[in-house]
């Protein structure tokens, strides 16, 4: 069988090219939770029971070898939850930390991220094993998530409102790389790179691809229709094609599967 990307949204396809740039024609299926985002701005007493419920369906529907929790939020609340409760291999995504701290010749690096993530411990532990000589700036970002979604339906954002507060802060002004902790991110890129030409940013993307690859080998792994199935609105054919992947109308077997429980 394939593997699974998962994430609230269209976060995770970033994850996915990457993995198409890797490996094309690595058989995988997608999964946005979309039904239910943004995840990142609500508590987690309430997405923990939703991400293991929603993957749950998934796997009972799928059955895939292994699953990419291409989303920062669910990685750092569900990860280990999901890891004990279901017995086959969960690839998680980290903030960029690592390759932000080693960029940095201030030695002052930013996060920008979900409130979801910016307020676990987890983050704390990655500064400490891996930028414990920085400063380290973060940032819990209500709407960068959403602009992102925007833009990928083809409209133009505007994110200097979001991401200023960042530097502004007391010695913000140092900093010159940048982690972004949410997968959504991804797409903003060009953005940031306008807004703050001077700042390395570091996206997850093309490490947790990297990371997949190395714990999916050996796994038996058969072709299978790249889909992408949605708790929500679907995504259309046009803005999936660039990721070899087609629709799939999950949003109806979901309601089923919730119908009989």
């Amino acid at each position: 069988m394939a593997i699974l990307v998962f994430d609230s949204g269209i976060g995770g396809l970033g994850v996915v090219a990457a993995l198409n740039q890797l490996a094309p024609g690595l058989p995988l299926t997608y999964l946005a939770d979309n039904g239910f985002f943004p995840y990142g701005e609500k508590p987690d007493e309430i997405l923990l029971p939703q991400i293991i419920r929603v993957i749950g369906e998934a796997l009972a529907r799928q059955a895939p070898e292994a699953v990419v929790i291409a989303c920062n939020t669910a990685s750092t609340i569900a990860l280990a939850a999901l890891r004990e409760a279901f017995a086959l291999p969960f690839i998680g995504c980290v903030p960029p930390i690592k390759p932000a701290a080693a960029a940095s010749h201030t030695r002052s690096i930013g996060v920008l991220a979900t409130k979801a993530t910016a307020r676990r411990p987890y983050l704390n532990g990655l500064i400490e094993k891996f930028a414990a000589d920085c400063t380290v700036f973060t940032l819990g970002a209500p709407t960068l998530a959403e602009l992102a979604e925007q833009k990928f339906q083809g409209a133009s954002v505007d994110v200097s409102n979001a991401v200023t507060p960042l530097f502004v802060q007391p010695g913000g002004e140092a900093i010159d790389a940048v982690a972004l902790g949410c997968t959504h991110y991804s797409f903003l890129l060009p953005e940031f790179l306008t807004l703050r030409p001077d700042i390395s940013w570091h996206d997850p993307a093309m490490p947790v691809a990297k990371q997949t690859l190395k714990i999916i080998e050996g796994l038996s792994l058969s072709q299978v229709p790249r889909t992408a199935h949605c708790t929500g609105a679907a995504i259309s054919p046009q803005l999936l094609a660039p990721f070899a992947l087609k629709p799939d109308d999950f949003r109806s077997n979901h309601d089923m599967i919730r119908s009989k429980i």
